[in-house]
């Protein structure tokens, strides 16, 4: 059993914006925590390094990826999925993290989502001019679970849309150490990423950590 992430911390009540039914902002939530969450990363990045996937179509993703958990989202070819392996490596994924884990656990519970256990988390790493198109996470099984998005290094303009491909989204500055969440009504909102402007983090450099966990199975 690990120490609890947040013992000792005072400073975490963040600044709570409701951006849908069932979908908040939790402005600055990570960074109290941010030292062990990056700590965490380099160490999952020594074991699965971050590497640009190809879609079904052929084309090149801009945004480098990597996993942790018992699953990790792949692309190729075949398809969009999940797999307890890592195509690259043939060895299962790094095991999510205590504090990642934690994170997403108290996030989820800011939301209203009481209860949540990730099995899988995303990490895409954003470097100037890369981008996410608007889509759903509908990849997973269990769609009662939230996503629960967590921002690390330069801003981004994060795109929340609607149920439909066609509703405009909504534009919120991301900064280091927010985090969204959102499940129920609008768990298959259309979302995505405006290219990443360019700039210089004080401990990331010139880019951009996401990290997304997700129920999977």
């Amino acid at each position: 059993m690990t120490a609890d992430l947040f013992e000792g911390v005072t400073d975490i009540g963040p600044s709570c914006e409701m951006m849908a039914e069932g979908a908040i902002l939790l402005r600055g939530f990570a960074k109290p925590v941010e030292d062990a969450l990056l700590a965490a990363l380099r160490e999952i990045v020594a074991q699965a390094p971050f590497r640009r996937m190809f879609t079904p179509g052929g084309h090149q993703m801009s945004v480098a990826m990597t996993n942790c958990g018992n699953l990790g989202w792949v692309t190729d070819r075949s398809g969009y999925r999940y797999d307890g392996i890592d195509p690259e490596s043939g060895k299962a994924w790094p095991a999510m993290p205590a504090p990642f884990r934690e994170l997403a656990q108290r996030a989820a519970e800011e939301g209203g989502f009481h209860g949540y256990s990730p099995d899988a988390c995303l990490i895409n790493r954003y470097e100037p001019g890369a981008k996410m198109s608007l889509h759903q996470d509908k990849d997973e099984k269990d769609f009662a679970a939230p996503i629960v998005s967590v921002s690390l290094g330069l801003p981004a303009v994060f795109m929340f849309g609607g149920a439909k491909r066609s509703d405009k989204p909504k534009r919120y500055r991301m900064e280091h150490g927010d985090v969204v969440v959102w499940g129920g009504p609008s768990r298959l909102f259309f979302h995505g990423v405006a290219p990443l402007a360019d700039g210089e983090h004080a401990v990331l450099g010139r880019r951009r950590i996401n990290l997304t966990f997700r129920r999977a199975r």
